[in-house]
């Protein structure tokens, strides 16, 4: 199993291929990059496990949320319904939307290049949802219909 150690010279060799100096662990082991000023990215090793967890802040809701995109959100976390095998998260206190992948690191540490492509993609992945949750805040509003005629049939 991989230890602490194994996963700062993983990050040392991402560095590396990105050319990206924030891709280096706190005291805590978490990596926080921020990309394209759009989501903040943040990798932490799992020593227990082996595995290096990666979330990204995806969006923070307004007090106001449609049920449906809660429904959309809930069958991604529970299901995996479009979201690549990983799964959505809500912090409860900001209302910020959580995408929540994990990594094997023994995996990941075999091929940085697959690595980092994966971390490309999960956040393309991102913005799909992003545009997808905005698009369910706005909740079309049904064109108003007679009460007549419309489950009855006027007499």
């Amino acid at each position: 199993m991989k230890t602490k150690d194994d996963y700062n010279a993983f990050l040392a060799q991402i560095r590396q291929v990105t050319g990206i100096a924030a891709m280096a662990p706190d005291e805590m082991g978490l990596v926080s990059v921020n990309v394209d000023e759009r989501y903040n990215l943040n990798l932490q090793f799992v020593e227990a496990t082996g595995r290096v967890l990666c979330f990204v802040e995806v969006m923070q809701l307004p007090n106001e949320v449609p049920g449906a995109v809660y429904r959309d959100l809930l069958a991604g976390g529970l299901f995996g319904k479009e979201t690549a095998g990983g799964y959505f998260t809500l912090e409860p206190r900001t209302g910020t939307v959580v995408y929540n992948y994990f990594f094997d690191l023994d995996d990941a540490a075999k091929d940085i290049d697959d690595f980092v492509a994966t971390l490309e993609k999960i956040l393309q992945l991102c913005d799909i949802w992003l545009e997808r949750i905005k698009e369910g805040l706005v909740e079309p509003v049904e064109e108003a219909q007679p009460a007549i005629g419309r489950h009855f049939m006027a007499v």
